[in-house]
């Protein structure tokens, strides 16, 4: 199928430029050679040119690095580049990283290409260099939005208060952009490309040489790259994908796909993903109907939220006016368990589950999402203000979580408060911000998640400080 109109916007009126040695194309949101509608536009339009393509990616480093990212995240991420620059040189395109920020590495590559293709992402940083490029590139600038089923705007024109406002509306459009992408012919390769960069073969060297923090190391349980992604979503449909829709809310159960990593990093393509959910031979139609809502519905709904929402990486901005102000009247109220960073960090509070879930977030980057909510409900309860706890659910998020600094993330965290969700029975510290007790882990075998959080930290060589 071609690439849909829609998925494709126009980021300045300059012309394409003539005598140009190749197409560039700016690889930072969807960091994937399969699946990927900006990198079959950028080989659309150099076939059409008669020209080569060139990927390139910016590398954050240093005081300029990515907000909040890590050891663990570059790490992921930079075993996911060093395979797509080897899937790139077999279609014959060529790949360059460079240390800098993308909107920097762009601008100077584009001064020899025709065209700059660029991917798409919603946070803050990557509008801004989107807007970088579009006003100082001196050529046609073309963005495609490959990183969602429907494109945020095409979905809704505001930001939607639930996702019952916002389910109709994918449904009605969804159909229309859940189609195959046909993988273009290279017609001109670009083997006599060799501009200047950093050799992306060898990630643990790559690694090595960034200033960044590593006091979060890389994880053992998940591999970076679209290969390990899609071997993990085979092996998940063969198994823990039956029964998804009654399961999906028990973590011991091993119903959840773990594939929030790779969509956050762009190794995978959520068109990809759902129409391999739908094709696979087991599970209900229970199961694949869930399975859309929560890649579908529920993640778009937080590109939605970042999207059309200036502010919402702070408690001010993301969280909505009748939740602030309940948390404000009930801000005096006795906080019978108050934690510092380091005892939450350490699971070294009251809350023998919480702990070990704390665990499994710090030491393999990772957390089922139903706890995820327990998680930081908790962190409100035991912060001294709502504004403190929200931005420390935040930082802990973004820090240890592999799919932290995501969307989905800011989104998360901003329902712990009230986000999308409406007023509950009024009690204290939360008044009528929905509350978590204890008693919403009935529903799964906590023994045996602890069990099976136990064996994975000891399978990062790590193993706690978990409770004993």
């Amino acid at each position: 199928m071609p690439i849909a109109a829609d998925r494709i916007r126009l980021l300045n009126q300059a012309e394409i430029r003539a005598g140009g040695r190749y197409v560039l194309y700016l690889m930072q949101q969807s960091c994937r050679s399969r699946g990927n509608p900006a990198l079959e536009l950028a080989v659309e339009e150099a076939n059409r040119l008669n020209l080569p393509v060139l990927a390139c990616f910016g590398l954050l480093d240093g005081a300029g690095g990515f907000p909040s990212a890590n050891a663990r995240h570059y790490a992921f991420l930079l075993e996911g580049l060093a395979e797509v620059a080897r899937r790139l040189a077999g279609r014959g395109i060529g790949f360059v990283m460079r240390k800098g920020s993308p909107a920097e590495v762009a601008i100077d590559l584009s001064r020899h290409a025709a065209l700059l293709v660029l991917d798409r992402g919603y946070l803050a940083i990557q509008k801004r260099w989107y807007a970088d490029i579009a006003r100082q590139a001196r050529l046609r600038v073309v963005q495609v939005e490959g990183d969602v089923v429907v494109p945020v705007e095409t979905a809704s024109g505001k930001h939607e208060y639930a996702a019952r406002s916002l389910r109709p509306k994918l449904g009605r459009r969804m159909e229309d952009f859940l189609q195959p992408l046909a993988e273009g012919e290279v017609r001109c390769r670009a083997d006599g490309l060799e501009p200047r960069g950093i050799d992306a073969a060898d990630p643990a060297a790559v690694l090595g040489g960034m200033t960044l923090d590593r006091s979060v190391p890389q994880v053992r349980r998940f591999q970076g790259g679209e290969a390990a992604a899609r071997r993990r979503l085979a092996a998940y449909l063969a198994g823990g994908f039956h029964g998804y829709g009654s399961h999906r809310g028990r973590p011991e159960a091993g119903a959840a796909s773990h594939m929030s990593p790779y969509l956050h990093f762009g190794q995978i393509s959520p068109v990809d993903l759902v129409l391999a959910v739908r094709a696979a031979r087991g599970g209900t139609a229970e199961d694949k109907a869930a399975f859309a809502e929560e890649v579908v519905v529920r993640r778009e709904l937080a590109m939605n939220h970042v999207h059309y929402t200036e502010h919402y990486d702070r408690y001010e901005g993301a969280v909505p006016a009748w939740a602030r102000k309940t948390l404000a009247e009930h801000a005096d109220d006795r906080r019978p368990h108050r934690y510092g960073d380091d005892e939450l960090i350490e699971g070294r509070t009251h809350d023998h589950y919480w702990n070990v879930a704390m665990g499994e977030m710090r030491d393999t980057g990772y957390m089922h999402n139903h706890l995820r909510m327990y998680w930081g409900k908790k962190i409100l309860e035991w912060s001294a203000t709502p504004e403190e706890g929200f931005e420390r659910t935040l930082r802990l998020n973004n820090r240890f979580f592999l799919d932290g600094r995501d969307p989905n993330s800011f989104t998360n965290v901003a329902w712990i408060y009230g986000l999308h969700d409406r007023p509950w029975a009024r009690r204290p510290i939360f008044g009528t911000v929905r509350y978590q007790s204890e008693n919403s882990l009935r529903k799964i075998d906590a023994k045996a998640y602890e069990a099976m959080v136990r064996t994975l930290c000891q399978a990062e060589g790590r193993g706690g400080p978990l409770p004993g």
